[in-house]
């Protein structure tokens, strides 16, 4: 039996998640989100991610990122790693992409503010 808190809703349930053969049964949830939610942390956690890139502006030397959908939490240190080789060299507006379909796992590293905005013309 596994106890975790659901992040689905604010209400942060307590969640009790055990297995009997090859179903989960989960106790503690207020709704079926939250159900959802423990059974996909017990087969296959997803997490999303967010950092900063470096850049070659000495006004904005590093630049935030984040990923555009979630990953399986086990690839998050290999996609750190991706990530840490980065140096940003132009201007790139929000939402941008920096890396497209990162380890080819279907998600792009996309800039989260519009700090090295591109100049306008």
């Amino acid at each position: 039996m596994s106890e975790l808190v659901c992040i689905i809703c604010p209400r942060g349930c307590t969640l009790q998640v055990g297995r009997e053969g090859d179903t989960f049964r989960v106790t503690g949830n207020s709704c079926k989100r939250g159900e959802a939610f423990a059974i996909s942390e017990q087969t296959a956690p997803m997490r999303t991610l967010c950092t900063t890139v470096r850049t070659v502006f000495p006004e904005a030397p590093v630049l935030p990122v984040r990923l555009s959908a979630e990953i399986p939490k086990g690839q998050i240190f290999p996609v750190m790693e991706v990530i840490r080789a980065v140096t940003v060299d132009q201007p790139v507006d929000m939402g941008g992409v920096i890396l497209k379909n990162v380890l080819g796992l279907g998600v792009d590293v996309v800039a989260a503010s519009g700090l090295l905005r591109p100049a306008d013309g």
